[in-house]
């Protein structure tokens, strides 16, 4: 399948004026001196060269590498296919050109090949080489051998369990004692607030401090409270 070709007015117009570029070249290199096919391989040199110049012009700038040699030899392909664009528009007279036209033509070829030359074989800089990265080898890690199980016993072993020492049983509490119903009311109200400020049962000790009792009678007390 054949795509449809589509004009386009930008292609159009290049080949419009590269075709008045080409006859105008052409035309100035016949009158001034260099007929047959050499005429006509004048303006061929002329825009390969321009062609090349914008390029490598293209190239470097990509690269971002300096580009002022492709720029000189772009403005000098430039130049000429200007140059004889403006002297065959009437302001040069073709049947008696200039000796300095006429040595301008004649070294075109030497200048052209020289800077196609150049262009082509001017070195490019390479985008450099990711250093390679030092890896340092992995410390090798010896094999864990782990201890076999121990075999089980034939017979069961019990340990020998001394029998403790027994406990000394605590002194009986004395009996209690006859204590004023008086006392014994006030010394429950104190033990109520001692419960329900510390969460604990008031002892003996702390019943003689806040009575001023002796111990005796504070143990009879706690133990009519218990």
């Amino acid at each position: 399948m054949f795509r449809k070709v589509r004009p386009d007015a930008v292609l159009v117009q290049a080949v419009i004026a590269g075709a008045l570029s080409f006859a105008h070249l052409h035309d100035l290199a016949a009158a001034a001196g260099q007929d047959g096919w050499k005429a006509w391989a004048y303006p061929v040199s002329v825009d390969l060269l321009l062609v090349a110049a914008w390029n490598r012009l293209r190239t470097l700038r990509a690269q971002g590498s300096p580009a002022g040699a492709a720029w000189s030899w772009f403005a000098v392909a430039l130049a000429a296919s200007l140059g004889a664009n403006v002297a065959t528009a009437g302001l040069l007279d073709l049947s008696d050109v200039p000796d300095w036209l006429r040595i301008l033509v004649a070294g075109w070829p030497a200048i052209a090949f020289l800077g196609g030359t150049l262009l082509v074989h001017s070195p490019t800089t390479a985008a450099p080489d990711a250093e390679p990265v030092d890896s340092e080898p992995l410390p090798l890690v010896e094999p864990v051998t782990l201890p076999a199980e121990p075999a089980p016993l034939s017979e069961p072993v019990t340990a020998a369990v001394e029998p403790a020492d027994p406990v000394p049983a605590l002194p009986a509490a004395p009996p209690p004692a006859d204590v004023p119903p008086a006392l014994v009311d006030h010394a429950r109200k104190i033990a109520n607030a001692h419960r329900a400020t510390t969460g604990h049962p008031i002892d003996a000790d702390t019943l003689r401090d806040r009575l001023g009792l002796p111990g005796p009678m504070a143990a009879q007390l706690a133990a009519h409270l218990a």
